[in-house]
């Protein structure tokens, strides 16, 4: 498995909408990510750098695992 750090919001925004995802809005600090198909909404706070726990979830909530998720960076 990869390691996931130093990622910052705006990237894994990029990652996600290459996996499919599409940016619907912003509220305040977040983007909003939403996919046909999927009832779960991303919420990506758009910080310089993430949380790694913060990132695991918004990985488990997209359906994608921690590898596939590296190769869209």
């Amino acid at each position: 498995m990869g390691k996931l750090a130093n990622i910052s919001g705006k990237e894994a925004a990029k990652a996600f909408e290459k996996a499919g995802w599409q940016a619907i809005g912003q509220v305040g600090s977040h983007l909003v990510l939403v996919k046909p198909g999927i009832r779960v909404n991303l919420s990506i706070p758009q910080h310089r750098e993430l949380s790694v726990g913060t990132l695991r979830a918004l990985i488990r909530l997209s359906g994608l695992s921690v590898d596939e998720f590296l190769r869209l960076l």
